[in-house]
């Protein structure tokens, strides 16, 4: 079965490059240089070739099982650009996805990518809404998978009885986040509060609650 799962996994990994959103590469490879600085433009600075080495390649970041004790009962393993600079200009990115029984990877979108979840272990409900409000969705098993559009709202939720793992695949670099629970109720500086209550027909009571739980 392992061996069945990393088939799968490499044939998806070649998909997604052949199809990645990110601009086209002018060279071989451009290994990340300073993955932590603010100066981007759709990538970062190249390290200088000769001293880029087979380890620059390499990502052993999602081989461990993450720590499900959250507000969420999730945890996000990321594989991107800033933790795996090899994949700079390649428009590829892969995270590992952990949720314990009943709980959630809340909803959020990604700007910049597809996705492609792979479940490995569990039973995961995935959904996203499309922008006429269609709410679509799936409960995966082990070897199965299912794909979200660009840019739109999605979850993944633990419907079984253990923790259950999957692995999710960009046609991006650095898909980015949008997290809802924390964009709404959580930003820095605050959503004025007129706006939120007019937004959700509730009264600011609620919406206090809300931002005292994610952070204002």
């Amino acid at each position: 079965m392992e061996q069945k799962f990393t088939s799968f996994l490499l044939f998806c990994l070649i998909t997604i490059s052949i199809c990645h959103a990110d601009p086209e590469q002018l060279q071989d490879f451009c290994v990340a240089n300073n993955p932590s600085t603010d100066t981007i433009i759709n990538g970062f600075p190249c390290k200088p070739a000769s001293s880029v080495v087979s380890d620059d390649f390499f990502f052993a970041g999602l081989s461990q099982e993450g720590n499900t004790n959250s507000r969420f009962g999730s945890s996000i393993t990321a594989g991107n650009v800033l933790s795996f600079p090899g994949l700079n200009t390649l428009g590829l990115a892969i995270n590992r996805v952990d949720i314990a029984p009943g709980g959630v990877n809340p909803l959020h979108s990604h700007p910049r990518s597809s996705e492609l979840v792979f479940v490995m272990k569990g039973n995961l409900l995935v959904g996203f809404i499309s922008t006429a409000n269609k709410f679509y969705s799936k409960v995966l098993g082990p070897g199965e998978t299912f794909v979200i559009p660009k840019g739109l709202f999605h979850f993944q939720y633990n419907v079984g009885n253990s923790t259950a793992t999957a692995i999710t695949l960009f046609n991006s670099q650095l898909p980015g986040v949008v997290s809802a629970p924390l964009g709404l109720f959580g930003a820095k500086p605050e959503i004025p509060m007129e706006v939120l209550t007019k937004t959700f027909q509730v009264n600011s009571s609620i919406i206090s609650v809300l931002e005292s739980n994610f952070g204002n």
